[in-house]
Parts: C-alpha cells; sequence; structure tokens
C-alpha cells in the first residue's frame, strides 16, 4: 500500500511559447469522480500524445524530482510534485518497483499500469531549460501511465494498494531499458509485447521492432524515439 497525493489541472499557455499545455497541476481537496478517461475536471491540451482511456492517469514518483533538480539547479524551487503534470504523486513507488500489468486499487476506483510515459520539449519550456525531456528520458525517470479498468470516486486522502499481481511481466524499468537497447533480446521483447494489460500503441510498436529485428538480423537497429521532440513547425 502506498500514500499518494492527487493533483489536477486545466490547460493553459507555455511560458516560453505560449503553447497550451495540461501540466500545470494543482492539489485535490475534496473527492472526485474518475472514469475512463481521467479525474473529473483534469484537462490535457495535445489529445495526439496525451490522454485518453490507455494514459488515463498518470502517476510520477516524488523521488525523482530531487535527481532532476541535481541535474537542473536552475528550476529546482519548481521541481515539486505535480509539476510535470501528474495526477498521482507517490514517495515510495517507482519504476523499478512495479510490471506492466499491475492492477490496483484506489478509493472505488481500479487502475491497471498500461505503459512509461513518453516526455515531450513542453517539459523544457515549462521549466525554462534545455535538456530536461531527453535527461528524464534517457535516465528513464519518467513515471507511468494508468487505464481505468473499474471507474469509483477517489478521495484525496486515498492509497494505491496492489490487487493483482503480474508477476510474469517486467517490472517497467527493466521494459524501458530493453526498449533502449541497440539490440535486445527477441524473446524478452516478446515477453513484453504480450504482457497482460500492455497498452496497444506500446504493444504495436514492439511487435513493429520486433519484426524489423528478425528481417535485418545484421543491420545496424535504428534508434528509438526517446522523447517527443518539437515539431520543425513550431521551432
Amino acid at each position: 500500500m502506498a500514500n499518494i497525493s492527487l493533483f489536477i489541472g486545466g490547460i493553459a499557455p507555455l511560458p516560453e511559447s505560449g503553447r497550451p499545455t495540461g501540466m500545470f497541476k494543482h492539489p485535490v481537496r475534496a473527492p472526485l469522480f474518475l472514469g475512463a478517461e481521467g479525474f473529473a475536471g483534469d484537462q490535457q491540451a495535445d489529445r495526439r500524445v496525451h490522454g485518453g482511456p490507455e494514459k488515463a492517469v498518470h502517476l510520477y514518483p516524488a523521488a525523482h524530482y530531487a535527481r532532476l533538480a541535481e541535474k537542473f539547479p536552475e528550476a529546482a524551487g519548481e521541481l515539486l510534485p505535480g509539476g510535470l503534470g501528474e495526477n498521482i504523486s507517490s514517495p515510495t513507488l517507482d519504476e523499478t518497483q512495479i510490471r506492466v500489468g499491475n492492477i490496483f486499487q484506489l478509493g472505488d476506483a481500479r487502475l491497471q499500469l498500461c505503459q512509461p510515459r513518453s516526455p515531450c520539449w513542453k517539459i523544457d519550456d515549462r521549466f525554462g531549460v534545455d535538456g530536461m525531456a531527453a535527461f528524464i528520458a534517457e535516465q528513464r525517470l519518467t513515471g507511468w501511465y494508468f487505464r481505468v479498468v473499474q471507474p469509483g470516486t477517489v478521495a484525496p486522502d486515498a492509497s494505491l494498494e496492489l490487487i493483482e499481481a503480474a508477476p510474469a511481466a517486467l517490472t517497467l524499468g527493466a521494459a524501458m531499458s530493453l526498449w533502449q537497447e541497440h539490440r535486445p533480446a527477441l524473446e524478452t521483447l516478446r515477453q513484453l509485447a504480450t504482457a497482460p494489460g500492455i497498452a496497444s500503441g506500446w504493444q504495436r510498436k514492439i511487435l513493429d521492432r520486433i519484426s524489423w529485428l528478425e528481417k535485418q538480423p545484421g543491420a545496424t537497429a535504428p534508434p528509438t524515439a526517446a522523447f517527443h521532440v518539437k515539431p520543425e513547425s513550431d521551432q
């Protein structure tokens, strides 16, 4: 069982580009309904890469903020829980302790871990630094997304409790490390692709990579996308 803090927020402009973002969150003070696409009152600006049933709830480990503050001291004052747009902050959980497919109880709702977060360029804009999104991706300090398998009401003092384990699945940390390998073991990639509850979009990427590696056994594998870069039209 893990104690957590809850955050939601609307859409606001980024400080440098003025582009809209849902990254600015505030603490939840009253019970909220959690539905298939997230918490009531929570918004995402770019629905192409955020939100939806397989990115309904974002958890970010609170301990990662110390790593970020050490690397980017100029932004340390703003690197606090809720700052990266997460809905749930946990002081004890991280990517090494949870597995793809794990199901958790949160208040009356049930959540299933289905994929890691892919950081994007808006993180650099939000904190006024260059390279934070890349560092988060490279160091695998991403947090993760849940899908909602049972909607329900969640109080601010709720705890997150593992109720269905997926012992045969990789930990999220191991899965992300595998994904970053130059030529990962195909059998382990297949194990990841068949993890219970894995997000369909992430699964397709894994299967596509397996297919490419099988067809090109001696070729240099193309690098995997570490994070969402700023579109050229917005440069």
